[in-house]
Order: C-alpha cells, then sequence, then structure tokens
C-alpha cells in the first residue's frame, strides 16, 4: 500500500468512528480522455492505495468550431462512458463517486447543460472547478505520491485544453497558475498539415511560449533566494515521452514511471523527430498509446517551452495528479488526515477570509453575523430543514462575505457582494458552491430570490435553488440581528411550536439596559422572508437578563 505521502506518517483525528478500508472513486472529465481511478483507504493511517484505473478517449475539446459548443455525438459518447465507470465503481463497491470537469466543460458554452444531463441520466453529480482549483489538487495528488522533503518542488500538468504550473513545498502550495494551453487545444487550432510544415511548428513554439510567461514569472517571483526547485511533471504526455525515452534508452519500460527522469536536451530531440513524422508514423513508435500520437507534439512543445523558460535541466515523472488529489481533498473535508496537511485542510477558510481582507470587511462584524446564522441554521435543523454540514459551511462563507460589496458601492451592495465573491477564484470551492455563496450574499437584502434574476438562474438544479431560498432567509434574520454593528445582541434562541407554525425567537442582550429596538425592527422588516420559505410565524421576544458571550 502506497502511504500519501511515501515513508511519512500521517496521523489520522476523525471526527467519526473509524470505517477500514473505504472505497472511493474519482472521475476527472478532461479535455482529451475520461478517467476513474478507484481506491481503498486506510483511515487509520491515513493512506490509500488505487486498486483500479479507467481511461476513455473521449475528446470533450474537439468542440464545434463555430460556436464552441461541446458535441451531440461528443456528450453522448462521455455520457456512456461515464455510465460504465459508474458500473466498475460499483462493482468494486465504491461508496461514493467525486466527479470533477476541468477547462473543456468550463469554457464550453453547452458545459452547465452537459453536467445537467449526466446528473439526470445517471444521477451522477460532477463539480466544475477553476483552473486555479484545478491546480491545487493536481498539487495534492502529487504529493501523495512523491516526498518533498520540505524542498520546493515545481509541478508541471499538461492535458488536453490547459496547462497547471504550480510551485509548492510540503506544507502549502505558493504558486497556483492554469494557462490555456494544452495538446489538444494547440493542435486543433495550430496545426493542419501532417506531418507539420516548418512555419506551422515556429508559431506552435512561439504560442506556447508566450502563454506560458505570465504562469512562469508567478512561479519564479515566488521562488526564494539560492532556492532550485526539483520539476515534477504529470499528466497524459508527460507519461508517454517518458515511456518513450525509456524504451529508446534502456529497451524496457519501468515497472512504474513515478520518479522516472529525463532531461531538457533528451526532449529536444524528440521533439525534433516528431516534428517531422506523419500521424501514422508516430502512432507506430513503440510505446505510443492509441489516440496519443496526434497531440504528443504539441504536448511535447508545451513541456519544451515551460522547461525552457523555467531553467529546468531534467524532469520527474510522477504518476499521481488530479484524480489522486480529487481523494486527498476528499479526506481533508472529511477529517481523515490532521497532522500532515492540517494547513490545506482550513484552505477553504483561509480563502474567506482572505478575499474579506481583500476587499476590507469588518471582520469582527461579520463574524458575528456568520456565528448568528450558524445559531439559527443549527437550531431550526430538523424541523425547518434538512440540510447538513457542507450547506452550514457555505452559509457560514456567505455571511463572512455578505458585505464585500461595499468596496464598489453602498448602493446595491448586495449585488455587488455576488460579483466579488464569484469572481473571487475561492480555493477550495467548487464552481457550483462559489455559486451557491455568492448567491446567498446577494439575496441577504432587498429582494427574495426570482425566477427571472439571471444569478438565481445560474444554479443548476431546483435542490440548489431551494438551498440558496432557504439559507439566505436565515441569513437575512442574522444580518438583522446585528443591524447596528455594535454586537447588541449576545445570542438567540429558536422555539418552535408545529401545532401552530410558529417560531418564537427569544433575544438575549448584551447589556440588559439595552432595548435593542433598531434590531428588534429590523427583524420585523426582515422576517417576511424567512416566514414565507419556511411557512412559520416568526414571533421575536426580548429577554430580559443579558448575555456576554455567544452561545
Amino acid at each position: 500500500m502506497l502511504s500519501l505521502v511515501a515513508s511519512a506518517s500521517w496521523e489520522s483525528v476523525p471526527t467519526q468512528p473509524l470505517k477500514q478500508d473505504r472505497i472511493i472513486a474519482a472521475i476527472d472529465l478532461g479535455t482529451n480522455s475520461l478517467h476513474m481511478v478507484v481506491v481503498k483507504i486506510d483511515p487509520t493511517l491515513p493512506a490509500f492505495s488505487i486498486i483500479a484505473r479507467e481511461k476513455e478517449t473521449v475528446r470533450l475539446g474537439d468542440r464545434n468550431l463555430t460556436t464552441g459548443e461541446l458535441k451531440p455525438e461528443i456528450i453522448k459518447k462521455a455520457i456512456a462512458t461515464l455510465g460504465r465507470f459508474q458500473e466498475v465503481a460499483k462493482t468494486i463497491n465504491a461508496e461514493t463517486i467525486i466527479a470533477v470537469a476541468t477547462s473543456a466543460v468550463r469554457e464550453a458554452p453547452n458545459g452547465k447543460d452537459f453536467l445537467q444531463r449526466i446528473e439526470t441520466e445517471l444521477g451522477l453529480s460532477v463539480d466544475l472547478i477553476s483552473g486555479q482549483e484545478e491546480a491545487r489538487r493536481i498539487y495534492l495528488g502529487v504529493l501523495s505520491g512523491m516526498e518533498f522533503n520540505n524542498q520546493p518542488h515545481m509541478i508541471v500538468d499538461i492535458g488536453g485544453g490547459s496547462t497547471e504550473l504550480i510551485l509548492g513545498d510540503s506544507n502549502e502550495p505558493r504558486t497556483l497558475t492554469s494557462t490555456k494551453v494544452g495538446a489538444v487545444r494547440l493542435t486543433s487550432e495550430l496545426i493542419t498539415t501532417d506531418p507539420i510544415s516548418n512555419t506551422q511548428f515556429q508559431h506552435l513554439q512561439a504560442y506556447a511560449r508566450g502563454m506560458l510567461e505570465r504562469s512562469v514569472d508567478e512561479v519564479l517571483a515566488n521562488l526564494e533566494l539560492a532556492e532550485s526547485p526539483r520539476l515534477v511533471g504529470t499528466a497524459g504526455t508527460i507519461e508517454t515521452l517518458a515511456m518513450i525515452h525509456a524504451r529508446e534508452k534502456s529497451g524496457v519500460i519501468p515497472s512504474t514511471l513515478n520518479g522516472y527522469e529525463f532531461s531538457l536536451k533528451d526532449l529536444r530531440e524528440l521533439v525534433n523527430r516528431l516534428r517531422k513524422l506523419s500521424n501514422s508514423e508516430t502512432a507506430a513508435i513503440p510505446g505510443m498509446p492509441d489516440k496519443r500520437a496526434e497531440v504528443i507534439l504539441a504536448g511535447a512543445v508545451i513541456l519544451q517551452e515551460a522547461m525552457t523558460l523555467l531553467g529546468s535541466e531534467s524532469v520527474t515523472v510522477c504518476e499521481r495528479s488530479l484524480r489522486e488529489g480529487v481523494i486527498v481533498d476528499w479526506m481533508l473535508t472529511h477529517g481523515l488526515i490532521e497532522d500532515k496537511l492540517r494547513y490545506q485542510s482550513s484552505v477553504r477558510e483561509r480563502n474567506v477570509l482572505k478575499l474579506a481582507n481583500k476587499y476590507h470587511v469588518n471582520l469582527e462584524y461579520s463574524d458575528r453575523v456568520a456565528i448568528f446564522a450558524q445559531s439559527l441554521f443549527d437550531q431550526t435543523q430538523g424541523t425547518l430543514h434538512h440540510w447538513g454540514a457542507d450547506e452550514r459551511q457555505l452559509l457560514w462563507a456567505a455571511a463572512i462575505l455578505h458585505n464585500c460589496g461595499h468596496y464598489i458601492s453602498h448602493s446595491s451592495h448586495h449585488k455587488h457582494s455576488y460579483y466579488l465573491i464569484r469572481n473571487g477564484e475561492l480555493l477550495g470551492y467548487t464552481e457550483t458552491e462559489i455559486e451557491i455563496i455568492a448567491n446567498l450574499a446577494r439575496y441577504h437584502r432587498k429582494s427574495p430570490p426570482k425566477k427571472k434574476h439571471e444569478d438565481y438562474q445560474n444554479l443548476l438544479t431546483k435542490h440548489q435553488r431551494q438551498m440558496v431560498s432557504q439559507l439566505s432567509a436565515i441569513l437575512r434574520l442574522a444580518v438583522a440581528l446585528d443591524r447596528r454593528q455594535i454586537g447588541a445582541i449576545a445570542q438567540v434562541q429558536c422555539e418552535y411550536y408545529p401545532q401552530f407554525q410558529q417560531v418564537n425567537l427569544l433575544i438575549f442582550p448584551s447589556q440588559s439596559d439595552n432595548d435593542c429596538a433598531l434590531e428588534l425592527w429590523s427583524l420585523d422588516y426582515k422576517k417576511g422572508v424567512f416566514e414565507e420559505e419556511f411557512d412559520v410565524k416568526l414571533v421575536a421576544n426580548l429577554e430580559n437578563s443579558s448575555v456576554t458571550s455567544f452561545s
């Protein structure tokens, strides 16, 4: 069994009784291929071992040249492949499947429709993730398969539609970048002759170099003096190049490519050979996987230009990447990794607070609103609603950020909050979760969610819309409870009387002589949305005794 980090002991502090050998599947809907990895997790280490891999070259990146949309026949093939993956995972008794979609689906105008169709036809929920979030999970995947020894490492992951460049050490990623250059994308956009013409080859090199420069600058800017990080390469293009290199240098393919190293000099020689070959000649190279031949040159050029710009003379292969990173992220969010990656397990909270600081949010105030929101959530859970820990965390994030729109303007600041959150690159969250947080903040005041609102329409499912409607109603009450932003109210207590469809809200002031008149007025003004959403009557009463702390 491979430990998450070789020769390292990761202590586990689970939040629930341990279940031995949990089986989890992770699916990556990439631009070139659909991949699935099924792993067995031993929570006592914690560690995971890979027990099955599946791959199908579907080419989601082969989109309609005019509209940019995913093609109907490719959508059909992708859904059939995902159905087969589900059957394999079911056969191996996987308890859950985590699926993520990347650049091809992100960029396609019908990408969200495609994800909704997957959910409708297969009952499989696919998370759309940003380029930066993809880079973060690649970092986690590499960290799970390679010992960094607290030294900085640069990571390059060349996919079909994008290339991620990452700088990180054993504790955190310092730089996370994603650039729209990939093996499939550049092949379809820049190569029209077979073999490639000299003019197109020069253009291919120059384009890849130009596109990568900004990411490379970010990586190099975060290096400290005298640091000389190793370059690690992941994903299909680099593994293929390593396989060809190994076969030609030694005559045998190593049992694992993990840790295999080849030089920039050898890569340049291989690129110069590949540029002179036709697709059929490239496909005949020993070790060339099926359907990789037509895109390998573009992928090799991307690697060559990245290594040249980074000043790296060699690259070391890591066989773990995005899919394994999805597994590690799942383990982090489920409390199975506590010691070694404690810093990573708080990535959501840290990024919310980072965004709050960026937009000068009054954290003392927003923290009180978050505490009220979570208290109301907890006290009405199981009676008025049945949302769980994941939704509670999204409510917290929205409560912290609900006022960030003031950074742009006081007028319509709730709408500005939506925009800032939606475009804030919150790491640790999927695109859907960011959309939900943004909508929760959007509806903390003024009009409740309405079908005609464009922001609300961006939510894909009825389940997500109901979540926003109910949790934003709770957030409205939390905001009202600190109307003057001075902490006049210390805590609230909910009493639910189902026979009367009534909720009594007992208000405990911080100071016994404070009548909290403005807070009570604000509650009365804002309670209508809550009452309509949960079909109850809300009655707020001020208690005589003061309380000095939240509960």
